[in-house]
């Protein structure tokens, strides 16, 4: 399956980063690619949305964790919203779901950026 990114402008400083399709080795660097754009642009929130990825392996685990590394850098919120339930199985499994900012929804995902 091809990987498709889309930008979303919350309007509040944050930014949505919508992921369709699984984020592996051959995709994971382009998901990089757009977290770092994102970076550089400053942004007060970056929100990753997993609500469309069926499948990610520990590159894309890494990429993520890559992404948070940099929030705390430059002192950006880094939240994950919407995990479909295979991503959140990866997740518990790897006991990132207490390193990450998780959320249910988008709204709750903005509170407080």
């Amino acid at each position: 399956m091809s990987l498709d990114l889309k930008i979303n402008q919350n309007g509040n400083g944050a930014v949505t980063l919508l992921i369709e399709g699984d984020i592996d080795m051959s995709s994971s660097p382009l998901v990089r690619t757009q977290l770092t754009d994102l970076f550089k642009k400053n942004q007060k929130a970056i929100i990753v949305d997993l609500s469309k990825v069926a499948y990610v392996d520990s590159s894309g685990i890494a990429t993520l964790v890559e992404g948070l590394q940099w929030s705390h850098a430059n002192n950006t919120k880094f939240r994950l919203v919407c995990l479909t339930p295979m991503v959140k199985d990866v997740f518990e499994i790897a006991r990132l779901l207490t390193v990450f900012e998780v959320f249910e929804s988008h709204k709750e995902a903005l509170e407080g950026v």
